[in-house]
């Protein structure tokens, strides 16, 4: 039986692999594949193809409609009128949200890398049929992200 296991690179997964070799599983039959994380470079508009859930346009939406609802109002009493301080109020608003949802997205994004572990690592065991329970406790116990067991034979 051959059980797969993800794990973040940390010290429980030097633990769980010692664990499995106290097991009774020998190093030839472990099989530890670390992946490589790519840079990931953040773009700020989303295209049709990819999107990552962060709309950088409500923030401006917001405060560029409150800014021209206040240039609107005062713009009745100021020299310009209303239309010029209510297009100024919603570029003016609009601009700084757009702003402040980028800044707080760039720190959230610099505070989960921060956070965030070097990789991630899987890890492939060939053990016996009455081992898997076992193996697999074992796996669950050091913190696995997720573990799956596959036949010996896939048909």
């Amino acid at each position: 039986m051959y059980l797969v296991a993800s794990f973040h690179y940390n010290l429980h997964t030097e633990i769980a692999i010692t664990k499995l070799e106290q097991l009774g599983i020998p190093p030839e039959q472990i099989l530890a594949v670390p992946l490589e994380k790519r840079g990931e470079t953040r773009n700020i508009f989303d295209t049709i193809h990819h999107a990552d859930g962060i709309s950088m346009f409500d923030g401006g939406a917001i405060l560029g409609t409150a800014c021209m609802v206040l240039g609107v109002i005062y713009g009745f009493v100021l020299e310009w009128g209303p239309i010029v301080w209510g297009l100024l109020g919603l570029a003016g608003g609009f601009l700084a949200g757009f702003l402040l949802d980028l800044l707080f997205s760039k720190l959230k994004h610099s505070r989960e890398r921060s956070h965030e572990q070097d990789g991630e690592l899987f890890v492939l065991i060939n053990c016996d049929k009455d081992q898997v329970k076992e193996v697999e406790k074992a796996l669950w116990d050091h913190l696995a992200l997720g573990v799956a067991v596959l036949p010996a034979t896939i048909e």
